[in-house]
């Protein structure tokens, strides 16, 4: 795992010397929780472990723009929550863009300054964008009592399973229609 993260380190690492490219590597090993596992080879460690070490790998490049699908899905709940608050406060010291794309109302409240939500279907497109005006840095625990986290996650609780349902009775009923309009002809 360590010569994994190494190379995505050497990528930024311009002018440093070993002993920072070490450093830094430990850093990102220390950040996902994976420093016991920093000899293993990737035939060695879990599905979850190898997804966090891509999580530092990407993390180290430390990119202006970082695309995330679905980045924590094969973790458990308490390594996820760590990991979400890592992501918050690296992406809050490199001041980078992060676009995250999940399934997890609570980790997209939590995480986001904008939620773009989507219809469903392979014609997807975009069904709502909610802007996130929390203050950060955002505490987990605390944001579970704050009223504005409550109402932003019921605005999208509400597009999933309110809006979105009423628009694909629409669609089906529109469908339906056009069927039926077929057979007469």
């Amino acid at each position: 795992m360590y010569e994994n993260i190494e190379l995505a380190v050497k990528q930024v690492a311009k002018g440093k010397d070993k002993a920072w490219v070490k450093e830094q590597v430990h850093h990102y090993l220390d950040l996902v929780e994976m420093a016991h596992a920093a000899d293993k080879r990737p035939d060695e460690i879990s599905g979850g472990m190898k997804q966090r070490v891509g999580i530092a790998r990407a993390l180290a490049l430390k990119p202006k723009v970082l695309l995330m699908d679905e980045p924590f899905g094969a973790l458990d709940a308490l390594t996820r929550a760590k990991l979400q608050d890592a992501l918050m406060a690296i992406q809050a010291e490199l001041n980078n863009t992060v676009i995250m794309i999940t399934h997890d109302v609570d980790e997209a409240v939590l995480l986001s300054d904008k939620i773009v939500m989507m219809t469903n279907g392979p014609a997807a497109t975009i069904g709502e964008v909610l802007d996130i005006d929390l203050e950060r840095p955002r505490n987990r625990v605390a944001m579970a009592d704050n009223l504005q986290y409550q109402k932003y996650r019921q605005a999208v609780l509400t597009f999933l399973y309110e809006k979105q349902a009423k628009n694909e009775l629409s669609a089906t009923a529109e469908i339906s229609k056009q069927q039926d309009a077929k057979k007469s002809a």
